[in-house]
């Protein structure tokens, strides 16, 4: 009777599990696809001024940018499932750091808009086909792509003082790490993903290519 009330326990949790990251992914893609891809200012456009400025600027761009955005959530659940998957989102964050800095020193990405939709459309594959990356692939991704995001990122913080620029940067490092790693943990402690890829995966995979699908359509359209 307890090995067939343990089996239903288990049954039930894993049903909810899948329900949450189904449900979660759709109120996801829904939501991020409902967001304008250029809604990516928190000071309505205008250069931070002063650290406080900067910093909220900062943390907000990576949030309410949706392309961003839900770049940064598949990074968590790519690192999940993958052998030192931590990799991902350090270089990540590290690589947007330069590509900001590439920005501010007159630098230009061609492209780099696309890139980044296109960066979540890759991510989004490599989730919803299950792909296990090494060490190398992680590492490559997250740099290519946060020099595309971080160019982005650039753009609210061109001609800003030191402090504010300085307090820009702390802000959206910090708030990358704190959704990817979240992300992340939750993956491996919540829904087990250290074990490997599970078909639930597929189903947020789905979503995340999907939304930036509508981001790229976005900027060749727009």
């Amino acid at each position: 009777m307890n090995k067939i009330s343990q089996r239903f326990s288990r049954s039930l949790l894993a049903g909810l599990n899948r329900k949450l990251i189904v449900g979660g992914s759709v109120v996801l893609a829904s939501s991020l696809l409902m967001l304008p891809a250029q809604a990516h200012h928190a000071t309505g456009g205008s250069t931070p001024t002063n650290a406080f400025t900067g910093f909220i600027s900062g943390l907000a761009h990576p949030v309410i940018g949706p392309d961003h955005f839900a770049f940064v959530v598949a990074v968590g659940l790519i690192a999940a499932f993958s052998l030192r998957g931590i990799v991902l989102p350090i270089a990540f964050v590290l690589a947007t750091l330069a590509g900001t800095g590439l920005h501010l020193l007159g630098l230009t990405l061609p492209g780099a808009e696309i890139g980044v939709s296109l960066s979540v459309v890759l991510a989004g594959v490599v989730l919803a086909t299950n792909r296990k990356l090494g060490v190398e692939p992680l590492a490559g991704l997250g740099a290519l792509a946060g020099l595309l995001h971080g160019y982005a990122y650039g753009e609210a913080i061109v001609g800003a003082e030191m402090a504010p620029l300085a307090a820009y940067l702390a802000g959206f490092a910090v708030i990358q790490l704190l959704v990817s790693l979240g992300v992340f943990w939750a993956g491996r402690r919540v829904f087990n993903l250290s074990a490997g890829p599970s078909l639930n995966l597929r189903f947020a995979g789905f979503a995340i290519a999907g939304a930036g699908s509508a981001f790229l359509s976005s900027v060749l359209l727009g």
